[in-house]
């Protein structure tokens, strides 16, 4: 199904959730063709009515937007109640929360036992979506999927910006697929169609810890965070005096680790803090950062709750840089690193580089859920507390940042593995890294899944 560009976003996002579970096996272990038990339609209706509770005790805006949110759970509850699976119902629950049209709010269905790899990434590039990483020996890789491929459909879903997140929502939280159609198109122009299967992992078991088992469960617990971390750290990449480049994939650093920053950053006379794909993460991380490049407090956004209004300032400064400052940022760089790149901007502190942000800015928190007493759902919600207005007086959510110089790479460049964006950013410093060179520079790492 191809959703036509003109259809309202709402209601594209309403047609790509139902018709794809129309497809889709179950998410809590029945099929299509198995009867939807009263249980389970009850275990759906009890989930449904957790999830409208929550919202409408915690959500920043008691008016919601003007949305008539009686009326869109209503249309859940209807459908549960008439609904032939677990699926349809969940959807319709998803659904019904997105009537909001909030980046940092929505539902959050049962997790999967099974961990799984797609072995292929994604993402907008300007207005079009590219192919950006191909896991070697994925079954995209053995199907020739490459980097640089344009696609124009995932399961005759056209990716655009504004309903990008609802796709990868769908395929990685609501219903990963065994298998995905993508509709390519490579950079000489030739399209074609392929089924890309995923790659399933180890299903999930209990842990032990009581037992003589106990031990290597605690060791594997500890093997899988250090996996993580190592994934999350930051990188660098140093330039003599003359430029330090940072990789920071997040914002989770404690304020000693933020001080540990830039105590290397003081010592270049050059920063290139590169944002790619950072999702944002903990304001304070964000406070303390941003502190070093001022030589007084400054004020990141004014945060406006349900009951209050109340500034964020950075904190510090703590290890002040003083020198020159190029931020890169794409259209998956969200929240914290949206924030960042901003007031970089309206306080003419340094040049923002590359691709217009994700405009998913808001602040949010996670609520754990359970449904049913002798079959346990473990579920839940998260739900915006606060919207976060910039000092020009402007929300960043679905508008993003644009960079003060757009540089995109073509589809030969993500084939090649040139990183234009970054190479340009150093040249506004004044030092010489080819594109080539600067794409070998953060080569990608993907998650281990046994």
């Amino acid at each position: 199904m191809e959703i036509p560009v003109t259809m309202p976003r709402r209601y594209r996002l309403v047609l790509i959730l139902l018709s794809a579970f129309a497809l889709c096996a179950s998410i809590v272990g029945l099929s299509q063709t198995e009867e939807f038990s009263k249980l389970r339609r009850d275990q759906a209706q009890e989930m449904l009515k957790t999830t409208i509770d929550e919202i409408r005790k915690n959500y920043y805006d008691p008016k919601f937007h003007g949305v008539d949110l009686d009326k869109e759970f209503n249309k859940a509850r209807e459908y549960i109640a008439t609904a032939v699976s677990m699926n349809k119902s969940l959807a319709s629950i998803a659904t019904a929360v997105e009537a909001l049209n909030d980046s940092h709010t929505f539902f959050l269905p049962p997790q999967h036992a099974t961990p799984r790899e797609y072995g292929w990434r994604y993402q907008m590039v300007g207005d079009r979506c590219f192919i950006t990483q191909v896991q070697p020996k994925s079954d995209a890789d053995l199907k020739g999927v490459k980097p640089g491929d344009e696609l124009l459909a995932i399961n005759g879903i056209t990716p655009e910006r504004d309903i990008i997140w609802q796709i990868q929502y769908l395929f990685n939280v609501l219903k990963p697929q065994a298998i995905l159609t993508l509709s390519l198109r490579d950079p000489q122009g030739h399209q074609r169609s392929v089924d890309v299967a995923v790659h399933y992992g180890e299903t999930k078991r209990m842990y032990d810890f009581t037992s003589a088992n106990g031990a290597s469960d605690i060791w594997e617990i500890i093997r899988e965070q250090e996996a993580a971390e190592h994934l999350e750290r930051v990188r660098y990449a140093e330039y003599g005096d003359a430029l330090l480049i940072v990789r920071l994939p997040e914002f989770n650093l404690t304020p000693t680790e933020v001080s540990g920053v830039l105590a290397k950053v003081r010592k270049h006379n050059a920063l290139i803090l590169d944002l790619r794909g950072n999702p944002g993460g903990a304001e304070e991380t964000l406070q303390y950062l941003l502190g070093g490049f001022f030589d007084k407090e400054v004020k990141i956004a004014q945060r406006v709750g349900r009951k209050d209004s109340k500034p964020v300032m950075t904190k510090g400064p703590y290890n002040l840089f003083t020198g020159k400052l190029v931020v890169l940022v794409d259209s998956v760089s969200a929240s914290g690193a949206e924030l960042f790149a901003r007031v970089v901007q309206l306080q003419k502190r340094g040049i923002v580089v590359g691709d217009r942000s994700s405009g998913s800015v808001m602040e949010a928190k996670r609520y754990s859920e359970r449904s049913g007493m002798d079959v346990i759902v473990e579920f839940g919600v998260q739900i915006t507390d606060a919207d976060l207005i910039m000092e020009d007086g402007k929300s960043l959510e679905h508008v993003g940042v644009t960079p003060d110089e757009v540089v995109l790479p073509a589809a030969a460049d993500l084939a090649a593995g040139r990183d234009p964006a970054l190479a340009r950013a150093a040249e506004l410093v004044g030092q010489k890294i080819s594109p080539e060179e600067a794409g070998k520079l953060f080569p990608f790492e993907w998650p281990p899944i046994e």
